[in-house]
């Protein structure tokens, strides 16, 4: 420790985005000196719709020593292994982007590679039937694979659906464990030093004053530090995608939950299906040039698969980034550094990437400009690397039924997803290096799920035998269906999981939790699984 240490944090606003943020804060900087304070307050709602993830949680998870199931009880969670897409294509289609691979390399050749030379050689199934995530949700099965795995549930990958107010009062609980202070008011006029515009204080509503060396923006859409006091500006990227509503209503569960997220496309825009344990959460996002606020609820309502449980909610927003996460001594996280619409269910991530981030460039007191840059530099790209992935889904449609779908057909693109395409639709090549979102199975189940097809493959792919790979993709395929068939259901999963929290004392650690592992060849039987 040296005069420099950042003696305070200040972090304003709670939801998902504020809590994460002072959990890990106070499990990464607890040495002894930086105190945490989180300002919120009870009469200001969160949107809170945000209820899907990709699997990156399960490492921010670990990193904070979460039990797993702890975490699925409190949070009345359910796992996911990928989203299937619906009507995207075009009308009446239907595709699967799973989490983790397709299948195996070969010979240091992709996959997806070895695939489209062997669809030219006969007819093959969708390229989803090569992947042990894809294969397992379409049949409804899920059950975490053991460390030890050999066999292809190995290469089973997921995330989770949760209630995210749940998620952000459990992590609150965390938090507070550690020694994080809540603060409960509303602030009502921020300090700043006149020399550089650092922001130094915020002031409450009853008149406390609360003093901080860094300032984490959590204040949701306003951006109150960011934009509203430091007027940091924001890139508007309606142009790309259009949508800028969103109505959400919660619904009864008409069974067991799936194990995948589905988005399924509608006149003006796209509806969500995320299920929980109690409850589905539903949504429609569009666009209100081409939809009205009373059309988009009656839609929803109509297209629901269970009773509605609650009036339906509406959200207006601007997909896009501000200018600057960072700006001076306010670091922006959640809504109030941007948004992309959570087609790929990325918002959560955005913060863990964003707190991630933080804590590998932490600043001490004299803010030396080249953490700032680096950070808004990281920061930047990750966006505009998301932002042309979800970008991909709305322009790879062949979709003419309306003109919400045929200004999205037919509209410009970044420069940067344009070349991913033109290179994709040569020789199906995908270049990934270095990105930590959405590898090659990503842009491959997209590309192809939505008629994107390369004319022709990479050339290394003819100098391995063509017997040896379709014997190959035969026994992998193979693998995965014969795996599926012997997992337990979602639903006998979770059920199995809540009457280990009924009859059993302590959690047990994380290494200790129930997995799915292929000890014999009989199917999986909860009462003879050792846990």
């Amino acid at each position: 420790m040296n005069e420099h240490t950042i003696r305070s944090i200040v972090i304003l606003g709670g939801g998902t985005a504020g809590w994460m943020a002072a959990a890990a804060l106070s499990r990464f900087m607890n040495n002894g000196v930086t105190r945490v304070t989180l300002i919120e307050s009870e009469e200001i709602g969160t949107v809170g719709v945000g209820e899907a993830t990709i699997p990156p949680l399960r490492t921010f998870n670990q990193m904070l020593g979460i039990d797993e199931h702890d975490f699925i009880r409190e949070t009345g969670g359910t796992y996911k292994l990928g989203i299937e897409f619906v009507g995207w294509g075009d009308v009446g289609e239907r595709y699967f982007h799973p989490f983790g691979a397709h299948g195996h390399d070969l010979g240091g050749v992709h996959f997806h590679q070895l695939y489209l030379r062997e669809r030219q050689r006969r007819v093959l199934p969708d390229i989803s039937a090569w992947s042990m995530s894809a294969v397992a949700a379409q049949a409804g099965k899920f059950a975490p694979p053991a460390a030890q795995a050999q066999s292809a549930v190995k290469d089973l990958f997921y995330a989770y659906h949760f209630d995210a107010a749940r998620y952000a009062g459990f992590l609150r609980r965390y938090a507070e464990r550690n020694g994080v202070q809540r603060v409960e008011g509303k602030v009502t006029a921020i300090a700043q030093r006149p020399e550089d515009g650092h922001v130094t204080a915020l002031k409450l509503e009853d008149g406390r004053v609360i003093g901080g060396d860094l300032f984490i923006d959590c204040s949701g859409f306003r951006g109150v530090l960011i934009e509203e006091t430091l007027e940091t500006g924001y890139d508007d990227w309606r142009h790309w995608l259009p949508c800028d509503r969103a109505v959400a209503v919660p619904s009864a569960n008409s069974g067991d939950p799936a194990p995948f997220t589905r988005a399924t496309a509608r006149g003006a825009g796209w509806q969500w299906r995320i299920p929980l344990q109690e409850r589905t959460g539903n949504g429609l996002v569009y666009c209100s040039d081409f939809q009205t606020q009373e059309a988009a609820e009656r839609e929803l309502l109509a297209n629901l698969e269970g009773a509605p449980l609650a009036d339906p909610r509406h959200l207006s927003f601007t997909t896009g980034r501000r200018k600057l996460a960072w700006n001076r001594n306010v670091v922006a996280l959640g809504l109030a550094s941007g948004f992309i619409e959570p087609l790929e269910s990325t918002s959560i991530h955005l913060v863990q990437s964003g707190i991630a981030r933080l804590i590998a460039l932490f600043p001490d007191r004299r803010f030396d400009p080249v953490e700032r840059d680096e950070y808004n530099a990281q920061m930047h790209e990750l966006y505009a690397d998301v932002r042309d992935f979800v970008i991909l889904h709305y322009k790879a449609t062949r979709r003419r039924d309306t003109p919400f779908w045929e200004r999205c057909r037919t509209m410009d693109i970044p420069d940067s997803l344009a070349r991913k395409i033109d290179l994709f639709r040569g020789k199906g090549r995908v270049f990934r290096e270095g990105r930590e979102l959405f590898a090659t199975t990503s842009w491959v189940s997209v590309c192809l799920g939505q008629h994107i097809v390369p004319e022709n493959y990479e050339p290394a792919v003819d100098a391995l035998d063509e017997q040896r790979v379709a014997a190959a993709l035969d026994q992998m395929r193979h693998d995965y269906l014969e795996v599926a068939a012997r997992l337990p259901t979602h639903g006998d999963f979770l059920r199995h999981l809540t009457e280990i929290a009924a009859v059993a004392p302590p959690a047990p650690p994380p290494e200790a939790a129930p997995t799915f592992s292929f000890a014999s060849e009989k199917p999986f039987d909860f009462s003879a699984d050792p846990l």
